[in-house]
């Protein structure tokens, strides 16, 4: 994946940035991937945690915090808490891309 790739992924808020991302749990290593079908762009994010007890979505904001360079307190799941596609916001001081 490229930066502007990423790019059409991330959208500006009032807020901060709002990222669409489809969780993929029980990977052997987080990671992400970009994927392209007939409808949408979409970042798939690969986490080494299972879809139990909010255990992935925890996961899932470590390895963006990490990846973005952003306190884990700045990610929120707007939603799809309970569902594989999710949309966060993002909340930084600095543009994230």
């Amino acid at each position: 994946m490229d930066i502007d790739e990423l790019k059409k992924l991330i959208s500006a808020s009032r807020d901060g940035y709002k990222l669409r991302i489809k969780v993929s749990a029980n990977s052997k290593k987080n990671s992400f991937e970009f994927l392209n079908d007939d409808s949408d762009n979409i970042l798939k994010v690969k986490i080494n945690k299972p879809a139990v007890d909010g255990k992935a979505n925890k996961a899932v904001i470590e390895y963006l915090s990490e990846i973005f360079n952003v306190p884990k307190s700045n990610i929120t799941i707007l939603n799809g808490e309970k569902s594989s596609q999710k949309c966060l916001l993002i909340r930084a001081k600095n543009n994230i891309i």
